[in-house]
């Protein structure tokens, strides 16, 4: 392993490409991360991620892989350590429909929610019913991945920070400890495990980086 040549091209504000470095750290992988200016993407990028241009992109001996679920998986099979999927065929299934309905489901109206004019509201619901039904996948127990965190903590993880954001930006709540309350707690708690703490970007300047995004998507000019 010593041998192996990793890398990661991310940006620092994405929530998908820190899904890969949630990865990256429980598996204890050692990589090297390269930040992408995404007005200005690098000719790496391009050359590495020429269908999608977007990121992450995970480089490992020279081969590069796009789209941050499938990088996660890769990175589970490649490197046996810690197994973020399940043994159980089933478990396993259950765990990639969940992370599936997530991103279909839950994330474009987090996102809707946090950049329509007007709609903040009606998005907000949608998504805190999404939410509350990805909810189900949690009970009876402390993580998603069951004793320790697993493919859809990572998958899902996220949205205890961006949703603070959306909160504090478009003035709508996501998650409410009312009525999702073992979403709330698994949030409170696999947020504050040290690995995944420590990936976390600053929480002022994700604020200020997503209040301008918010300007620029919104069209608002104050």
């Amino acid at each position: 392993m010593a041998e192996e040549s990793v890398k990661l091209l991310g940006y620092w504000a994405s929530p998908f490409a820190l899904r890969v470095k949630w990865a990256l750290k429980l598996k204890g992988v050692h990589y090297e991360y390269v930040e992408e200016n995404l007005p200005n993407k690098s000719p790496l990028l391009l050359r590495y991620n020429p269908v999608y241009k977007k990121i992450p992109v995970l480089v490992h001996n020279g081969k590069p892989l796009a789209e941050s679920l499938l990088i996660i998986e890769y990175i589970d099979e490649a490197w046996k350590q810690n197994p973020l999927l399940p043994d159980d065929p089933y478990e396993r299934a259950n765990a990639r429909f969940w992370a599936k309905f997530f991103d279909e489901k839950c994330v474009p109206e987090v996102m809707g929610a946090f950049a329509s004019k007007g709609e903040e509201q009606e998005k907000a619901a949608k998504a805190r019913e999404n939410l509350k039904m990805l909810e189900r996948a949690l009970e009876g127990k402390p993580f998603f991945g069951g004793d320790k965190i697993g493919f859809l903590d990572i998958a899902v993880g996220w949205i205890g920070i961006w949703g603070r954001i959306v909160e504090e930006i478009a003035g709508v709540s996501l998650i409410d400890a009312e009525t999702m309350p073992l979403l709330t707690a698994w949030l409170n708690n696999f947020l504050e495990v040290p690995v995944i703490k420590a990936c976390i970007p600053s929480w002022h300047e994700l604020l200020e980086h997503n209040k301008g995004f918010h300007k620029i998507l919104t069209g608002s000019s104050t």
